[in-house]
């Protein structure tokens, strides 16, 4: 089979190539996917150039030689004891916990590392939803949050959400959600080019950079940073009482930030008077790093996409030598919405 294989850590276009690889076979509880298109992560970027929190786990060279997460495709072959998929049935999901390897025409996974593409979604969209809409889908709060009828007491509607790195995958899909739920939505893009497309998702506020001046303050419900550009303390400022910040990247110093600002409210929230008493204050506002639970709630989504309900904004497709190149973009900031590889 032919794959995208990563020897050593470094610019993706330097230390990546395409190879011939032999076709996996599956063991216990496995089964080998064709993949017919993946999408692009961040993570994969991180994982070929080695950055700090990778080479936590693997100093030195890359742990996985083919990387890649995001898969849709065909079960072509099932391992012993595997009984939730047969060979021929439509497949997608996130890998990133089940040994990655998606850059390649096949791939071997746990069965449950992937679960059935509902009729009416092709492959690309497929590619694009798992870990994107997935972290968008969790950080907004799930199901109740973004339920168009606003009837549940974790609904958005009416809610002021603030997305900061709002035209990548995760933003563009948070965009939608957001808006789903009822909320008001102000998207925050570096880019300015990838404004009017952010308006056209249904924005209601696109600026570039971000949000600042007086009446920014105490204004938001929920800030999604998707980027770790906001330090904890302006993002507190940020929220209303009893709001929360969302964080789902960043650098390793961000996420250092976000973890003991996250501590720190947690500590005085609790906290009383000097005789003991609990103090009677405002809501208090949460800061947090989300831990997306991989495919979790995929067939939920993949439902809303199905039916046209919910939108990938893809770049491309390219062809599978295009990875190195692909990746390259993905890191500069050029990519709008999700990168995708389609397999012949």
């Amino acid at each position: 089979m032919r794959a995208i294989v990563l020897d050593r850590y470094g610019p993706s276009e330097r230390v990546m190539r395409l190879a011939e690889l032999p076709d996996p076979v599956p063991g216990a509880g496995e089964v080998v996917v064709r993949v017919a298109a993946v999408s692009l992560n961040s993570w994969d970027v991180d994982l070929a150039t080695g950055a700090t929190l990778v080479r936590l786990e693997s100093p030195f060279r890359p742990k996985r030689r083919v990387i890649g997460s995001d898969v849709s495709g065909t079960v072509v072959a099932v391992g012993p004891g595997a009984s939730r998929h047969r060979v021929g049935d439509a497949v997608f999901g996130e890998l990133s916990a089940a040994g990655w390897g998606g850059f390649a025409d096949l791939v071997v996974a746990r069965e449950d590392a992937v679960v059935a593409r509902p009729v009416g979604l092709d492959d690309l969209t497929a590619a694009a939803l798992p870990q994107a809409a997935s972290m968008a889908w969790q950080a907004l709060g799930g199901a109740e949050a973004v339920a168009p009828d606003g009837s549940s007491d974790g609904s958005l509607r009416g809610r002021r959400v603030l997305i900061v790195g709002a035209g990548g995958g995760v933003g563009t899909f948070a965009i939608q959600l957001a808006k789903r739920g009822g909320a008001h939505v102000t998207a925050v893009e570096r880019a300015v080019w990838k404004l009017d497309a952010l308006a056209e998702l249904g924005a209601d506020v696109v600026a570039a950079g971000g949000p600042d001046g007086a009446d920014s303050r105490h204004a938001f419900d929920l800030v999604l940073d998707v980027v770790g550009a906001l330090p904890p303390a302006r993002a507190k400022e940020l929220l209303a009482d009893g709001g929360r910040a969302a964080y789902i990247g960043g650098s390793p110093g961000r996420i250092a930030q976000v973890l003991f600002a996250g501590a720190r409210l947690d500590r005085h929230a609790g906290a009383g008077d000097d005789d003991g008493a609990e103090v009677v204050a405002e809501p208090a506002r949460s800061i947090s790093l989300l831990a997306a639970v991989p495919n979790r709630d995929l067939p939920a989504i993949a439902a809303l996409a199905a039916a046209a309900e919910l939108r990938a904004i893809i770049d491309g497709p390219h062809p599978l030598e295009q990875v190195p190149h692909q990746l390259a973009r993905l890191q500069s900031g050029a990519v709008l919405g999700k990168a995708v590889i389609e397999l012949g």
